[in-house]
Parts: structure tokens; C-alpha cells; sequence
């Protein structure tokens, strides 16, 4: 499977909707879901949890959880799904996924997340997959994250998505977890160089195609996160740069497909607005990307028995030829 550009997983962000509305865009990015709790899959609604749209291919399952158990089960479920890759969350900084015992805490008990890791890859014939964090609080030199990193390896699992920051567990919020420990790309590329048997994605303040392309020059791939939820077609570029397709869509014909989507989804009980809120970003940077957030903000909350006025917005988003038009949206 092609790693060399991906989409990371986001909270309340990389849901069904919007990796098919990525997909429009990009062929050839893998894309990853929400983290789900492992606990959650075995328990709770299957089918709603893990449902998808099969163009949303190449697409990977992220599950958080410690529970060698509960890990496999879900692995094995994912894998029924048709997920092509179950990547396991140790990255998450939050103090809910650290009450939980997931997500970054784990970085500190190595032996645990090879069971983890060792039952994962038993019960599922699908890549098993590692995204991670350079460290946590005060352990975040590189001698720490090679020994990590070589115990985890005996477990077999040849895929590391690293991201270029520690995580402050308990100090900051998720949000300042993104944004305040300073990136490292070079521990990164150590890593690389360290074991050149294993694939290793880079992750962490990566916002353009060129970027993508400095870090090819020294890892196997390079994940992105926020820069192409709040800026979508940016994938178009690196399509274009990276995936040397000449024939990406436009944002007119992004649209045009979105729209029959959106009625299909309709059907099925979806609303409006959990489809277009991911596609605020569409025209970023373009003229009259305000009038196009404006009128999505204003009109896309409509109730769902409201067939006429969906109708509505709907060809009104429709009749909008050229980017620079969005701002005649009335």
C-alpha cells in the first residue's frame, strides 16, 4: 500500500463524510478514520461505528485502546469492515484518553503495546500499523524513542507514523499539544536512518506539496492533518506534485459530485450540515471564500424533513460556475 502521502486522523473531523469528500479530490492519499476506542467497536454499533463508502479506498481503521484483547477483536472486525490497515493511536495527549489508559500514556509501558501490538497482528492479516509521538513530558531524547521503537519492532510491525512532537501529558490541552512543544523532524529522520527496514512517516506541521516533497528526501512518507481539513484542496496540489496527476478535479466538479452524494446520504437519514461542514475550507484562498462560508454557515443547518429547502441550496451551490463567482451565492 502507497504511504507516501496520508491524511491523519482527526477527532470530529475524519468521519465517513469527510474522506469521501477527500476522495473527490485525491485518488491516491491514504486516509485514516477518527480514533476509535477499541471497547467501543467490541460493544457498541458496528455498523455505525465503522461503516464506509467503498470510493473512500485506500482507507485505514485507527483504533485507540491497552487491552491486548479488546485490540484483536477490534482488528478482526476492522478487517471484516474492509479497512486496508488498523493503525494503533499512541499519540493522542488528552486527559480522557489518559484516564482510559490509551493513546500517549502508553508510550511509557513499551511491554504492554507489544502485547497489544503481537495480538493485533494475530488476529488480522491486514497491515497493523504504529502513530506515535517523539516522546512525553520531560523523556523526549533520542535514545529514549530508538529503544521504543526497537521494542515495538519485535513484534513485527514494519509501519511507524512518527509525530515530530513530544506529548505534555496533563500540562497542556490537545489542542496547545499541537502547537507549543516544538517539532523535531530530525529525531525523525534518525529513525530512518536507524532502521532502514522499517517504514517511517513523518507527522507534525506539515502545510504544502514542497514540504511533503523535502521530507520524501528522507523518510518513507509524510502524514498531514489540519492543513487539509482547513484548506481540502490542497491535496490537488500534491496530487499534482507528488502523484504526478494531471487530471484533478476542479472545485466546480468537486461540488457537482458532492451534490448527488449529499441526496444519496439524505435518504439514509445524513444531514445537510454533517456532510458540508467539512468543505468550509474549500475555497481557501481564493476569491469570495468568505461568501462561500457565510452561505454554508447560514443555510446548512436546515431540518431534514425540509426537502424543498435542501433542493434549494443545493442548486444554488449548483449554479456557482467559476471560483470567483461564490461571492453571487444569494
Amino acid at each position: 500500500m502507497d504511504r507516501k502521502v496520508s491524511v491523519a486522523p482527526m477527532m470530529d473531523c475524519t468521519d465517513r463524510h469527510e474522506r469521501f469528500f477527500l476522495r473527490l479530490i485525491s485518488k491516491n492519499v491514504l486516509l485514516y478514520t477518527e480514533m476509535i476506542v477499541s471497547e467501543a467497536i467490541n460493544r457498541g454499533d458496528k455498523k455505525k461505528l465503522l461503516e464506509f463508502n467503498i470510493e473512500e479506498k485506500p482507507v485505514a481503521l485507527q483504533v485507540g485502546g491497552s487491552s491486548p484483547k479488546l485490540l484483536a477483536e477490534a482488528a478482526k472486525v476492522g478487517e471484516e469492515f474492509g479497512y486496508d490497515e488498523i493503525n494503533l493511536n499512541l499519540g493522542c495527549p488528552s486527559k480522557k484518553v489518559q484516564k482510559n489508559k490509551f493513546g500517549a500514556c502508553l508510550i511509557k509501558e513499551p511491554n504492554l503495546v507489544a502485547d497489544c501490538l503481537n495480538e493485533m497482528r494475530s488476529a488480522t492479516s491486514v497491515p497493523v500499523t504504529v502513530k506515535t509521538r517523539i516522546g512525553y513530558d520531560q523523556v523526549d531524547d533520542y535514545e529514549s524513542l530508538y529503544n521504543f521503537i526497537s521494542t515495538l519492532k519485535q513484534t513485527g510491525v514494519k509501519t511507524f507514523i512518527i509525530h515530530a512532537r513530544k506529548a505534555m501529558l496533563g500540562k497542556f490541552t490537545p489542542k496547545q499539544n499541537l502547537n507549543i512543544p516544538p517539532l523535531k523532524y530530525e529525531m525523525v529522520y534518525n529513525l530512518k536512518k536507524d532502521f532502514q527496514d522499517l517504514e517511517i512517516i513523518i507527522n507534525g506541521g506539515i502545510t504544502s506539496a514542497q514540504q511533503v516533497i523535502d521530507h520524501l528526501n528522507k523518510v518513507d512518507g509524510a502524514m498531514i492533518g489540519r492543513a487539509v481539513y482547513h484548506s481540502p484542496y490542497l491535496l490537488a496540489d500534491i496530487e499534482n506534485k507528488i502523484f504526478k496527476n494531471t487530471n484533478v478535479p476542479t472545485r466546480e466538479e468537486i461540488i457537482e459530485k458532492l451534490i448527488f452524494y449529499i441526496k444519496n446520504e439524505i435518504k439514509k437519514g445524513t444531514r445537510i450540515n454533517q456532510v458540508m461542514r467539512h468543505t468550509l475550507g474549500l475555497f481557501h484562498g481564493q476569491t469570495g471564500a468568505s461568501f462561500w462560508k457565510k452561505y454554508l454557515s447560514e443555510n446548512m443547518c436546515v431540518r431534514d424533513a425540509d426537502v424543498k429547502k435542501i433542493d434549494h441550496i443545493m442548486d444554488k451551490i449548483k449554479t456557482r460556475h467559476t471560483e470567483t463567482s461564490v461571492g453571487r451565492i444569494d
